[in-house]
């Protein structure tokens, strides 16, 4: 089974995922008025909300929020059913990085890799993945990168005395 089809997946545990596992949504295209949308109600700046502002701005016009962007790279992992029907606990993001600004009709694309998965010292039956996450524009432009954290349920928790 392709461990990042959508659909009634059923839940993962820590021992479940691998170093190396990759994901990649489906092309997500954002639009002006939900761009101004969301600016209004998250981050009223008038590069985010207002396009005669923008186009004086120092984009030259309108672009998304890049904590739009950060949280559209969630809500496509999570609706894709990446983690199964398993809780996983948002433990913080590192290196968040906006490189490049989304403008009105970009079409974005999310690919996340796992890149570490560590049992819990102290707590066996859970464990930590890590993942780094980025999203790239229509043309493969990388316009954000950022690596999340993130605790889930462990199946072994016997097997935490062998576990770094």
């Amino acid at each position: 089974m392709d461990p990042h089809a959508g659909g009634d997946r059923p839940a993962r545990f820590l021992e479940d995922f691998e170093i190396g596992e990759r994901w990649t949504s489906t092309p997500t295209v954002i639009g002006e008025a939900e761009m101004i949308a969301y600016g209004l109600a998250n981050d009223p700046q008038p590069m985010h909300t207002d396009p005669i502002a923008a186009a004086e701005g120092p984009f030259g016009g309108l672009v998304a929020s890049g904590w739009q962007i950060a949280a559209l790279s969630m809500r496509v992992f999570v609706q894709s059913g990446g983690y199964g029907k398993t809780p996983v606990v948002g433990m913080g993001i590192d290196e968040l990085r906006w490189q490049k600004p989304v403008r009105p009709g970009d079409t974005l694309t999310v690919e996340r890799e796992v890149v570490e998965v560590t049992r819990s010292r102290t707590r066996p039956d859970r464990g930590m993945i890590r993942t780094r996450v980025q999203v790239r524009n229509q043309d493969g432009d990388v316009v954000m990168t950022l690596y999340t954290l993130g605790r889930v349920p462990a199946r072994h928790a016997e097997l935490a005395g062998s576990a770094p």
